[in-house]
């Protein structure tokens, strides 16, 4: 039986509410993840990885993380996690978000 992949999704809003800022943040999160791919795909400079996907959720900028990025790179893992936590940003785990 195969494992459904989770995700962890970081919201473009605060716990408080707030839209967070700058308004590219999703992409320039994106973009710092963009090395981390799986062996077998092809390396471009000029793309996101597959395990970071900046999109628009409801009107909201959100960055989807695969939970496989954890397995490939640990230290990248953590510091997604981190960057939510010290931006106070609220975050989901779970299956691929859908919009409502």
């Amino acid at each position: 039986m195969t494992q459904e992949v989770q995700f962890f999704v970081l919201y473009g809003l605060t716990e408080s509410g707030a839209t967070f800022r700058p308004s590219d943040w999703a992409e320039r999160l994106a973009g710092v993840l963009a090395p981390y791919r799986p062996a077998s795909s092809a390396k471009s400079h000029i793309s996101y990885s597959p395990y970071a996907i900046p999109t628009t959720i409801d009107g909201v900028k959100v960055v989807i993380v695969d939970e496989r990025l954890r397995e490939l790179e640990p230290l990248a893992w953590k510091f997604v996690h981190d960057f939510a936590k010290d931006n106070e940003l609220r975050t989901s785990f779970g299956a691929h978000p859908q919009p409502h």
